[in-house]
C-alpha cells in the first residue's frame, strides 16, 4: 500500500501569504454580493423611515466593526451610536429611545451576550436588524429583518480568527450607509458640513472660509503708479505675493505680483515705476467665487500654473485672495514644494 504523502513543513513566504489573504477576502465579497436579496432593500427602507437613531451593536471584533460603521453612518447622514453588547447588559440600554432601531452584528448569531441582549432590546426600540452569517441562528430568527451573508471561510491560516467575516460585515455596513445616503440625496455640501477639520475638511470647505481678506488683502487703484502702490499697499497681517487692482467702481481689473515687480528690476525698466500700474499689470486675471470649493481652487491653480487667485463677489469686486502658500498643505505629499523660494517653480513643474 502506498503511504500517504508527508505533510509539507514549508512555510509560505510572507508576501505570498499576504496576497492569499487579500484574494480570499476579495473573493468572499464577490460571493456575498451575489447572495444579497430583497432583505437588503427591506433594511434600507426600515432605516430610512427611522425617527430615532441607529444603535449598532456587537461583541468582540464585531463591536470593533460596529464602531467603524457608526462613524460611516454618521458622516453620511444616518445618525447612529455604538451599543456594545456587554455594556448594554450592564446599563447602556438606557441610551436607547423607543424610536431607535438596532443593527446587531454577529457572525455566528449565537454569541452569549448577543443572545441575552435580544429580548431586552426588542422591548425598548422600534425594530431589530440582524447582520449574520448563520440563517438558522438565534439572531436571524429573532430579528425583524436579517441580512444573512452565509457561510464563509476565515482568511486566517487556522480558519479561526475573525477576518473574512469582519471584512464582509464592514463592507455590508458600508453598502447600507451609502444606499441610505443616496436615498436621502446626501450631497457634497452635507458631507462638508460634517467634516470641517483636517485636510479633507479643508478641501471640502468653501473658498470664503480659507481666503485671505481684510488686512491680509493688498488692494490698490489701477491708475496709481507702481511706486505709489508699493509705498502704501503694505499692510499688517499675512503678506500675499500680489496686489489686486481695481477701477473707479472698485471692480477687479488686474493683478500685479511680486514676480512682476522683480521683472521690472531685472529689465532695469525704472521708468515704469512712475507710470500707472495698469500698464504692467495682468489684465482680467483668473478669479474664483467665494462659494466655490477649495478643491476646485486647487485644480484651477494647478492647471493654470498660478500662485495667487483673486476671489470676487457677484459684482466682480475683489473680496479675498487665495495664495499658493496656503494651499501647500492640501496638496498630495509628492506635490508639496520644499521652501518658499521654490514654491512656484515646483508647482509649475508638477502642473506641466
Amino acid at each position: 500500500m502506498t503511504p500517504p504523502p508527508a505533510e509539507s513543513s514549508e512555510i509560505p513566504s510572507t508576501l505570498s501569504q499576504a496576497k492569499a489573504v487579500l484574494r480570499a477576502e476579495a473573493a468572499a465579497l464577490h460571493v456575498v454580493a451575489d447572495r444579497l436579496d430583497e432583505r437588503f432593500d427591506q433594511v434600507v427602507s426600515l432605516i430610512s423611515q427611522c425617527a430615532g437613531r441607529i444603535a449598532v451593536s456587537g461583541i468582540g471584533k464585531s463591536a470593533d466593526v460596529a464602531q467603524k460603521l457608526v462613524g460611516t453612518f454618521n458622516s453620511t447622514g444616518t445618525r447612529s451610536f455604538l451599543l456594545d453588547a456587554t455594556r448594554a447588559l450592564h446599563g447602556d440600554l438606557g441610551m436607547l429611545h423607543p424610536n431607535d432601531i438596532a443593527i446587531v452584528l454577529s457572525h455566528s448569531g449565537e454569541s452569549d451576550e448577543v443572545v441575552r441582549l435580544l429580548g431586552p432590546l426588542r422591548k425598548l426600540i422600534t425594530a431589530v436588524i440582524g447582520l449574520t452569517g448563520n440563517s438558522t441562528s438565534s439572531l436571524a430568527r429573532f430579528a425583524d429583518v436579517s441580512i444573512v451573508y452565509g457561510a464563509i471561510v476565515e482568511s486566517d491560516p487556522l480558519a479561526l480568527a475573525p477576518s473574512t467575516s469582519s471584512t464582509v460585515m464592514m463592507a455590508l455596513g458600508h453598502a447600507l450607509a451609502f444606499a441610505l445616503s443616496q436615498k436621502r440625496r446626501f450631497t457634497t455640501e452635507d458631507f462638508a458640513r460634517y467634516h470641517p477639520a483636517g485636510s479633507l475638511g479643508r478641501k471640502l470647505a468653501t473658498v470664503e472660509s480659507c481666503m485671505r481678506h481684510g488686512a491680509d488683502l493688498r488692494v490698490a487703484r489701477e491708475n496709481e503708479t507702481v511706486r505709489q502702490v508699493f509705498a502704501h499697499s503694505q499692510r499688517q497681517g499675512r503678506r500675499t505675493g500680489a496686489v489686486v487692482l481695481t477701477d473707479d467702481t472698485k471692480r477687479l481689473t488686474g493683478l500685479f505680483t511680486d514676480s512682476d515687480l522683480a521683472r521690472l528690476f531685472e529689465r532695469r525698466a525704472d521708468e515704469f515705476f512712475d507710470r500707472p500700474i495698469s500698464e504692467v499689470m495682468t489684465r482680467m486675471p483668473i478669479t474664483i467665487r467665494p462659494t466655490a470649493r477649495i478643491a476646485e481652487a486647487i485644480d484651477l491653480m494647478r492647471s493654470r500654473k498660478i500662485s495667487e487667485l483673486p476671489v470676487v463677489d457677484d459684482q466682480g469686486c475683489p473680496i479675498g485672495m487665495l495664495d499658493i502658500t496656503d494651499m501647500i498643505g492640501l496638496l498630495p505629499a509628492d506635490e508639496q514644494p520644499n521652501g518658499t523660494e521654490s514654491n512656484l517653480r515646483i508647482w509649475n513643474r508638477k502642473s506641466a
